[in-house]
């Protein structure tokens, strides 16, 4: 190894300038939190949202309207704001761009996004999505939705608190990071749809999507553990994405990561159903966390007694955790596949 000689003098500047220089994000606690997604609180925040109340959050309806609503009170509650390039907390998403076929007619509607301003490369953005709609009522039945998507709504809540939490001690993330709550996902992945066609910050600026659909329960195939997550697309445009994934469940959750749906022969095409895909197909790094179909997918049974919030939070853990990597390593992640 070379050895290196500093004069007395220069050696002082540095350790000035090392002085003046924020906290280096390698000091930071990162498991202090991470642990600050619990079990209860992830709990309080979806009995809400996927309360009676809130009419199963159709598209455009003052159900998910007000659902919303409780999102922006929260936000707000952490001292996080919306975008400051953005006039409010919502991306207006016209009925008309949501016109699909023979399908019904949609009302307006309105993407929801939430903000953490980078400290050293604040033009290069993360964004951390989740759709807030379901499919309203039906014959009187109200379908909460608790799983579809509640579970991932408020995930992203707890994600952005622990950012926010982070960043009043000093440790605030590098890059900048979107909290995107997206509309019309049932309807067709309109709102994500929406936002990559016009996005509030240049897609080449956009480092990558974490997605968050459906974390909530356990499916059929793992009917005697909760400790996974499938894991989809975290290799189809770059395989830093995918190694990093694998690293930091390594060091911090240790869910078993299950890529069936990740199969580029998967019959369900999972990966063309979820919100990442309107990020991928514009070439953007995406990574999708789901638990699974389950028998109460889609039913008007998918309600927030049956989610198991201990899986919940530490899934949630894994995404803030992938998030806190991908914002604060030195270079982006790199574009190196082609997408298939």
């Amino acid at each position: 190894m070379k050895k290196n000689i500093i004069s007395g003098g220069l050696l002082t500047l540095l350790l000035i300038s090392c002085n003046a220089v924020p906290k280096a994000q390698t000091e930071a606690d990162v498991t202090k939190y991470m642990n600050t997604i619990t079990a209860p609180e992830l709990s309080t925040h979806l009995h809400i949202v996927a309360s009676d109340e809130m009419e199963g959050r159709d598209t455009g309806t003052e159900g998910q309207k007000k659902a919303g609503k409780y999102l922006i009170e929260q936000y707000q509650k952490s001292g996080i704001s919306f975008p400051p390039k953005a006039e409010g907390w919502y991306q207006k998403v016209p009925s008309e761009f949501m016109t699909k076929g023979f399908a019904p007619k949609l009302n307006d509607s309105e993407n929801i996004w939430a903000f953490i301003e980078g400290s050293e490369k604040p033009n290069e953005i993360l964004v951390v999505s989740a759709h807030y709609d379901h499919v309203g009522t039906k014959n009187g039945e109200v379908y909460n939705g608790a799983d579809d998507d509640g579970s991932g709504t408020v995930a992203l809540l707890e994600i952005a608190q622990a950012f926010a939490k982070a960043k009043k001690d000093g440790y605030g993330p590098k890059r900048s990071i979107l909290f995107l709550h997206v509309t019309g996902e049932e309807h067709g992945l309109h709102g994500s749809r929406y936002y990559s066609e016009n996005p509030l910050f240049p897609l080449q600026n956009t480092i990558a999507d974490i997605n968050i659909d459906m974390i909530g329960r356990r499916d059929t195939l793992h009917p005697d553990t909760n400790n996974y997550i499938y894991v989809i697309g975290s290799d189809r445009l770059s395989s830093e994405l995918h190694t990093i994934n694998e690293a930091v469940n390594k060091k911090y959750t240790h869910l078993e990561l299950d890529y069936k749906y990740n199969d580029r022969n998967d019959p369900e095409r999972i990966y063309y159903r979820s919100d990442h895909y309107n990020f991928a197909k514009k070439g953007l790094p995406a990574i999708f966390f789901f638990n699974g179909v389950h028998k109460d997918y889609h039913m008007a049974s998918d309600t927030p007694d049956k989610i198991e919030y201990d899986a919940l939070a530490k899934r949630a853990q894994l995404a803030f955790t992938l998030a806190w990597e991908l914002a604060n390593r030195e270079e982006r992640i790199v574009v190196d596949k082609d997408g298939k």
